[in-house]
């Protein structure tokens, strides 16, 4: 890999403190809400300019929206590493170390290259008398991995809104918005201006959104702006069963995203990728020669559709589906009411796989803004379908996370009831997991973990995991 020397801020911090991993992490875990009012994004601009503007220094692709944003970076980044591109991916948030908010070539960064960078970010900050909160160290520390390791591209997660998130002070090539979706209709206006607050002049915006509405709002912002509009997307990507409906969507924009890429970013500057999978090849005249006829038999072009039958639609932590688990379990940080019909979906698909001999969601949310009345209409139109039952539980809050306080667990319990639904509460996860398991077979049952980030990363530490 490239390296790069670390840039001349270091020379103001020459003799300051060297804080170990653990030091860095208790700076992160306490300043989750310093500065966040500043929505000129003022701090992380200086911090920027202090290095450099690293913002500058690499190609950047941000992926914003309300559901799917870390699906579509992890497809994105399987597809241009397939175009022997190296690649910088910037997750949020982490369930359960900061190292897997930062990867390069889907290797999460190491405790020593992540202590060294937030060293560097945090001992500039205090010599230019700034107080980052540590959504911009960290997206500062990624930045100027991505930089030291030689990447090509990064992809950025713009975990929530847009215009106002540490992200946008790159200046990036594409933008891409998986859906715009809220709760509240009437938000649903506020949330695309909002998120659309990512669009620079010359960057390429492509959408997953299946809103016409929704979408004409964001062609009207993206001229206004100067960006460049890209035709939505239509088809799903041909993943296996059952993920083509369940996340053929994402999978579909991430290849969007490597195709703007590849045939337009990178044509600019002459770059030829050999053996693509998606750049456009010239025509060529005449018949081939029986020698390129024998070459490709010998060495057939890989296909996308390939690609895609291939691929790993498990992103560990977020969504993955422990079927060598007895009984399996399904994992999923669905939160929020769109992200939850996705995730019943995807249950019954797998129902349909497969004869289920006991199936039980373990519940536990923390987002004050769900549409629990929708919500529970949802998980009566499922169980009128599907035998199950539903164990509630209040996650353990995780630092970092906008919202703290959990669902008031006997009241939700009892709604779920009412709906004629089999539903109990538990006083802690251990116990929810522990009674979801003995009601199931252990073969061929499904046990599933949702509801927010906090409650699988209560599966994770309950399993004894303390890293990816």
């Amino acid at each position: 890999m490239k390296t790069v020397t670390k840039q001349s801020a270091s020379k103001s911090t020459v003799g300051a403190k060297q804080r170990s991993y653990a030091e860095v992490v208790e700076f992160l875990d306490a300043n989750w809400q310093t500065n966040v009012g500043d929505t000129s994004l003022s701090c992380i601009k200086q911090l920027d300019k202090a290095f450099g503007n690293i913002s500058t220094k690499i190609h950047t692709i941000l992926v914003a929206g309300t559901k799917g944003k870390s699906l579509t970076i992890n497809f994105a980044s399987q597809l241009l590493q397939a175009e022997g591109l190296s690649v910088g991916s910037f997750y949020s948030p982490h369930i359960l170390t900061y190292n897997e908010r930062i990867a390069v070539n889907k290797e999460f960064v190491s405790n020593k290259s992540f202590t060294d960078w937030g060293n560097e970010v945090i001992n500039t900050a205090e010599s230019l008398n700034l107080k980052p909160n540590s959504f911009e160290v960290l997206t500062i520390m990624a930045l100027l991995f991505f930089k030291e390791q030689g990447v090509d591209v990064a992809l950025l997660e713009v975990h929530e809104g847009g215009m106002y998130n540490p992200t946008t002070i790159c200046h990036p090539q594409i933008a891409a918005i998986t859906r715009i979706n809220t709760d509240e209709p009437s938000k649903l206006e506020a949330a695309i201006q909002e998120i659309t607050g990512i669009v620079k002049p010359g960057t390429y915006i492509v959408s997953a959104d299946q809103s016409k509405l929704s979408l004409q709002t964001m062609l009207e912002i993206t001229q206004e702006k100067g960006g460049t509009w890209g035709m939505p997307i239509r088809k799903l990507a041909q993943l296996n069963y059952p993920f083509e409906q369940l996340h053929g969507r994402c999978a579909a924009l991430a290849e969007r995203i490597a195709y703007v890429y590849i045939n337009t970013i990178l044509a600019k500057h002459s770059v030829m990728v050999s053996n693509s999978l998606l750049a456009k090849q010239k025509g060529q005249r005449g018949r081939p020669t029986l020698e390129a006829k024998r070459q490709l038999e010998l060495n057939p072009k890989k296909t996308i559709e390939q690609f895609w039958k291939e691929v790993d639609c498990n992103l560990p932590g977020r969504f993955q589906l422990l079927d060598k688990e007895k009984p399996s379990v399904l994992l999923d940080t669905a939160s929020n009411l769109d992200s939850f019909e996705n995730l019943l979906l995807g249950i019954r698909l797998l129902s349909y796989q497969r004869s289920l001999k006991g199936l039980t969601l373990v519940i536990g949310c923390n987002n004050p803004d769900l549409n629990v009345t929708e919500f529970l209409k949802a998980l009566r139109y499922f169980f009128k379908k599907t035998s199950g039952q539903v164990i509630i539980c209040a996650p353990t809050p995780l630092v970092g996370e906008p919202h703290a306080t959990a669902w008031d667990v006997e009241k939700i319990t009892n709604d779920i009831r009412a709906m004629k639904i089999k539903a109990k509460s538990a006083k802690s996860f251990a116990e929810a997991f522990d009674a979801a398991q003995k009601s199931v077979d252990d073969r061929n049952g499904l046990v599933v973990v949702t509801g927010s980030t906090a409650i699988v990363a209560d599966y994770w530490t309950h399993k004894g995991i303390k890293k990816f």
